[in-house]
């Protein structure tokens, strides 16, 4: 965002644009601070003179947090629309293709037949080869086989696990580290009984005239059609990469990717190695309306997740002579105990939703002032720290993001009316703070219930560790565990955004804006404010890449849907009824993943 009273210069379309500030600014910026910095100390010296140490200590924090409120410091750095160099011509020609009605009308073809697949992946399906529901996958991909035939003529192509794809697009410089855009083929199954709550048929594709409709038009195939949608177009106008690209479309994402990311990921490990790739590009995040600016937000990092099991043993019997507590009444109190100590929320400066939260309060226009203040002043005072942690703790969103979340999902026990249940379960889906790791969520849930274990005379089992002397006989047993052998996944490594080795993510920031400004004719304006703003956010679910963590450190989750805003969405349906896209939406993702590679393609940063 520029200073006060600098403007942003023109950007010609032919040139690259710049990636950081001028030397100029950043003197500017020290000056800056650097006045600041010693106002404080000659207002500390004085009134540590007059006022004693305490007090002058809390002016010049006081007087230093001020200064930041006042815009004087940007404490969310903006990179510049970021417009391919080498391949400037190509894409111009590329926005002039992709602007005709002969092409809104092919994507929407592309889209919409994809749609028509009933790829639906289920928690509980059996390895490809056994579980039959795997085989509506074939005919998806022969169908993208003849839609897109430049693709699989000119770029080579290797099946993983029978569904899983993995495409290379072989560059001409085999020493540039190749990047990867990934999507996935599955779709959240559709329930049968809410098949006639949809406008449009789930499975149908069908267009209106503006919005595209389906189950996967926005979760995932709208990626994967975009991803394929550019390169086969790139391909028609006879670009030939200079770094390779590889495209990854797993078929099993909504069912924790076993079978198809964590297939992929071996795959690339074999053939390219570790941190073999520049980058990776999955679904996350998209853009909107946030506080009355445009902020696209792309995922650096990701929670960590685990599912935990809680089972309840006791003895069984008539139920005309039942015990004081049976299995599902104790599991039933555990249950209400965990649910009453839930995982602290408290923000600090080291977590993500801080860093997306100095860029609401540095840009957008309607954020509340009180809030805004909290942010800006936290950065320097506790007392701002701790009113930023109340605006956090009350808001859902917020609060959701910065601590583990638990949330009771599944509950089981009793086959009879009358019948004394002998077992009865829950699962807890726990989704991880940044800050904070499985070993957490274990201490957790063992110190929350070890004491009912002694309440109700139960042995005590904590993940594989017997907590209760064996020797004391015990009425019945309280076991936790890590539901379904294996779902405990620690939180994701952290993106880097800043300094030397922050070149994807300011590649990425630059070409989000400029396919935006690119996609509303605005790529040669002279304005005062961007017309997007770039956050660093944090994805709350888990996409394929927590597979690819050895193949890069630098994974970004992003894919360029714009969610418009609450009165008028762009998009709508995403895991439920009535799952729609815009084909304008659609279309400007095409446009941002052939932006992506051109970049990519002369880049020297990554």
């Amino acid at each position: 965002m520029p200073l006060q009273g600098e403007k942003h210069q023109s950007l010609p379309s032919n040139t690259q644009a710049r990636t950081s500030p001028p030397r100029s600014r950043k003197k500017f910026v020290f000056l800056q601070l650097a006045l600041l910095t010693g106002l404080a100390l000659a207002i500390g010296t004085l009134g540590k003179l007059a006022l004693g140490t305490s007090l002058w200590k809390d002016a010049a924090v006081e007087y230093l947090s001020n200064a930041f409120d006042c815009g004087q410091l940007d404490l969310c750095q903006q990179e510049e629309p970021l417009i391919p160099r080498k391949n400037a011509e190509l894409w111009r020609e590329l926005d002039d293709a992709f602007g005709t009605e002969g092409f809104e009308a092919r994507a929407i073809g592309w889209l919409a037949g994809a749609v028509k697949y009933p790829t639906e992946s289920y928690d509980n399906m059996d390895p490809v080869g056994i579980d039959p529901r795997w085989d509506t996958f074939g005919p998806l991909q022969h169908y993208l086989t003849t839609a897109f035939p430049l693709v699989n003529a000119k770029l080579s192509l290797t099946k993983v696990n029978t569904y899983g794809l993995l495409y290379e697009w072989t560059g001409s410089d085999t020493s540039l580290k190749p990047i990867v855009l990934a999507a996935h083929q599955d779709v959240v199954p559709v329930l049968p009984e809410t098949v006639d709550e949809w406008t449009h048929p789930p499975f149908s594709g069908y267009f209106d005239g503006e919005r595209i409709w389906g189950r996967g038009t926005v979760d995932d195939k709208s990626g994967l059609i975009g991803i394929l949608a550019a390169v086969e177009s790139m391909l028609e106008k006879g670009f030939k990469p200079t770094r390779t690209v590889v495209l990854a479309f797993g078929f099993d994402e909504e069912a924790h990717g076993h079978y198809g990311a964590a297939e992929l990921a071996k795959a690339m490990l074999d053939i390219y190695g570790e941190k073999a790739f520049a980058f990776i590009i999955d679904e996350g995040g998209g853009f909107g309306e946030v506080y009355g600016t445009t902020v696209a937000i792309p995922a650096i990092a990701e929670k960590g997740y685990m599912d935990l099991l809680v089972e309840v043993s006791s003895p069984g019997g008539h139920s005309s002579v039942p015990p004081k507590h049976t299995s599902i009444g104790m599991l039933a109190r555990m249950l209400v105990e965990l649910e009453d100590n839930p995982y602290p929320v408290q923000i600090t400066k080291d977590h993500i939703l801080y860093r997306t939260l100095q860029c609401y309060a540095t840009h957008s226009k309607d954020l509340p002032e009180d809030f805004r203040k909290a942010i800006k002043h936290s950065a320097s005072s506790k007392k701002a720290m701790k009113t930023l942690n109340n605006f956090i703790t009350q808001d859902l969103r917020f609060s959701a993001s910065v601590g583990t979340t638990q949330a009771l999902d599944l509950i089981n026990g009793g086959v009879k009316t009358n019948a004394l249940p002998e077992r009865a379960s829950a699962v807890i889906n726990h989704r991880i703070s940044t800050l904070e790791h499985v070993s957490n969520v274990k201490e957790h849930s063992t110190n929350t219930v070890r004491h009912l274990a002694d309440k109700f005379n139960l042995t005590f089992t904590a993940f594989g560790e017997t907590l209760t002397d064996p020797s004391v006989p015990k009425y019945g047993e309280l076991a936790l565990s890590v539901a379904f052998g294996k779902s405990d996944l620690e939180p994701a490594p952290v993106t880097p955004t800043e300094g030397a080795n922050a070149g994807p993510y300011k590649l990425l920031s630059g070409t989000i804006k400029a396919a935006y400004k690119q996609h509303r004719g605005l790529i040669n304006d002279v304005v005062e404010e961007d017309d997007i703003i770039v956050a660093p956010g944090m994805s709350t679910g888990n996409t394929d890449t927590k597979y690819y963590w050895d193949l890069t450190e630098h994974i970004l989750r992003y894919n360029h849907r714009n969610s418009g805003t609450a009165k008028t969405p762009s998009i709508s349906g995403v895991h439920t009824v009535n799952e729609y896209i815009e084909v304008d939406s659609f279309l400007e993702i095409i446009k941002f993943f052939s932006t992506l590679i051109l970049n990519a393609d002369e880049s020297t940063s990554i």
